[in-house]
């Protein structure tokens, strides 16, 4: 079973989980979670070092990160994210974000609601 500890950000419209058990979850098992949840996950990637310029989205989404790492910037707030294996992030509609590729890339499963 997993523990996790919580991150609210940019006054509750930003939420990171992050895995703090010491085992971490593998694909199908974050897999499971999402669709425990209704949520129908679909797996991207990127390299290192890519970067996403800042953004919005009309739907709520739902990221986990399956390998690598992955810093979301938060431009409204000023703040930022750094999500490693195992993190969750959820992040509201409407939310500018903008994102940098860790040094190994990053695989990730995402879903909208």
């Amino acid at each position: 079973m997993n523990s996790e500890e919580t991150e609210d950000l940019e006054q509750s419209k930003v939420e990171v989980i992050r895995w703090s058990s010491g085992t971490r979850p593998d694909e199908e098992t974050l897999k499971k979670i999402l669709a425990e949840e209704d949520l129908d996950a679909y797996r991207w990637s990127n390299g290192p070092g890519d970067v996403y310029s800042a953004h919005t989205h009309s739907f709520n989404k739902v990221i986990y990160v399956v390998s690598g790492s992955i810093t979301f910037g938060l431009p409204d707030s000023g703040e930022q994210v750094t999500l490693n294996f195992g993190d969750r992030l959820n992040l509201a509609a409407g939310v500018a974000h903008n994102a940098i590729v860790g040094s190994e890339g990053v695989v990730c499963l995402e879903a909208h609601r």
